[in-house]
């Protein structure tokens, strides 16, 4: 192997730390236990489910006075994502006075650990969940919940856990906190450009973090007509956001692209914008950040996302990165569908300008993990109208209730009028090569009153809608039930609400 020639620079316990000679595709976990022997990061699934090798990972917040701490599942994470960032492991919880960290003395003292192999990771969940909460209220056993929803225990029935995360959430703030000064300034110091370089001809240059003696690289470009530049030049390389998708490729199939272009360090896709009519999300806005964002107007949509992954997980993956990945069974895309989406598309143009293209999320997909994306091309944005008016409904099935591929999940968004629906809008994953919206079942649906709409009409049109396909997530008769089930769902609740306020009949 040709070792690098670069360095990856990040803060750990106070100082900058610099990672020279290491693949581009080096795990956070592999470069922490191998390198750092901080061998209380596991490994125990290597794909983002167990939680074991859970770490902290620090950006500096917008205001640049304070760190915002993320969990991350180092497994999936690339080593040169953390460059200009900080990370905690379990071991940097110990305080200068030797004192443990709230939630490590809550889980001793609730006996939370048995085994031991996944109590890292979950005291590093429970860090960062005093972290969130700072001086407000302690979190809910249901935000308990949902913060653990990443750590998987083979021991203690988790009751004695969630014993431990109230108890730690009761301690002082102060005693929580993980913000430090000298990290702080440390961060400043080694923050990535924010603004493009140029050489003296005047051309963009996009400085590698990494780059081996073969000409492999891991660039970090801190703008759009950086990234631009890099994928006209590479057009084949790998444009990583969350690593969430990435990270199993490398894990499960030992991938080794020679190019990755890392959009994590854009600010300009990251942003989340809500207007008088629209919403517009960057491609490369963590999901967490979208769900917190839409959960008062969308509530659907954010409890879908919710259940989409983990908390370490939905603070890497991103928005765009789940509608260019075009899984089948891609849980954001029936709800972006519903709500009538439209991709902003951007690449260099011939000219050697950047070009963009507005596409409807509709017209994306041209089959199974194919899409209307040209050579050197990404995805910058999506935005979708408010729902105003208009009924918004989303739900989700599969075999757990949280951090599970979907059978199906299903979005329907219609106009009321007079009691009827109209202007109906509804679509699925899992019936279909890529998720799409149902055209025949909202014609049979539009117009309609609520109670008019019964399961033999619906069936009747999946029947004859769809290719009959069995997966591995489920067959196709439990699939076409379930679709029609979820349509006489939203379609009664609607009936409910209308009886409600007197305009309905039953």
């Amino acid at each position: 192997m040709s070792s690098d020639i670069y360095a990856v620079r990040f803060v750990l316990d106070g100082q900058i730390h610099h990672a020279r000679g290491e693949r581009r595709t080096t795990t956070v976990l592999d470069y922490l236990r191998d390198k750092l022997h901080r061998t209380g990061t596991k490994e125990g699934c290597a794909e983002g489910d167990c939680g074991a090798c859970v770490v902290l990972v620090g950006e500096l917040a917008g205001d640049g006075q304070r760190i915002d701490w993320k969990p991350v599942n180092a497994c999936l994470q690339m080593l040169p994502t953390l460059d200009g960032k900080a990370v905690k492991t379990v071991e940097s919880l110990r305080r200068a006075d030797g004192s443990h960290h709230p939630a490590q003395r809550a889980m001793v003292e609730h006996h939370g650990s048995q085994c031991g192999f996944c109590t890292p990771g979950i005291v590093m969940s429970l860090a960062a969940l005093g972290e969130q909460q700072g001086e407000g209220a302690p979190p809910t056993r249901a935000q308990v919940t949902d913060a653990l929803a990443g750590n998987l225990c083979r021991c203690t029935g988790y009751r004695p856990i969630i014993d431990a995360a109230l108890q730690a959430a009761a301690a002082p703030a102060a005693e929580r906190s993980l913000q430090d000064a000298t990290e702080l300034a440390l961060l400043r110091e080694i923050a990535r450009p924010a603004q493009p370089s140029y050489n003296l001809d005047g051309e963009l240059v996009v400085q590698p973090v990494v780059r081996t003696r073969k000409g492999s690289e891991f660039v970090s470009p801190a703008t759009l007509e950086e990234l631009s530049a890099y994928l006209a030049e590479h057009p084949e390389a790998i444009v990583l956001a969350g690593s969430t998708e990435f990270g199993l490729a490398v894990n499960k199939r030992y991938e080794r692209p020679p190019y990755i272009a890392y959009v994590g360090g854009i600010a300009a896709l990251r942003g989340i914008e809500c207007g008088p009519r629209s919403w517009r999300i960057g491609a490369a806005a963590p999901l967490e950040a979208v769900m917190q964002a839409l959960r008062g107007e969308l509530p659907e949509f954010a409890e879908v996302l919710r259940r989409f992954g983990s908390p370490p997980i939905r603070s890497t993956a991103t928005l765009g990165g789940n509608i260019a990945n075009g899984s089948p069974i891609g849980d954001s895309m029936p709800c972006l569908l519903a709500l009538d989406a439209t991709l902003t598309l951007r690449r260099r143009g011939a000219r050697g300008k950047d070009e963009t293209r507005r596409v409807e999320l509709q017209a994306f997909y041209t089959g199974q993990k194919r899409t209307v994306l040209q050579s050197g091309e990404y995805i910058e944005a999506v935005e979708f109208s408010r729902p105003g008016p208009r009924q918004f409904r989303a739900h989700k099935i599969s075999k757990r209730f949280e951090q599970d591929i979907s059978a199906t999940c299903a979005a329907m968004s219609w106009c009321d009028d007079g009691g009827r629906l109209t202007d109906v809008r509804l679509a699925y994953n899992g019936l279909t090569p890529f998720p799409a919206r149902a055209r025949e079942l909202e014609a049979a649906i539009e117009g309609r009153r609520p109670d008019e709409l019964d399961a033999a009409t619906l069936d009747d049109v999946i029947a004859r809608s769809y290719t009959h396909r069995d997966g591995l997530r489920a067959t196709w008769a439990y699939r076409a039930l379930v679709a029609r089930n979820l349509v006489l769902r939203f379609v009664q609740h609607e009936a409910a609400a209308l009886a409600a306020a007197g305009t309905g009949e039953r």
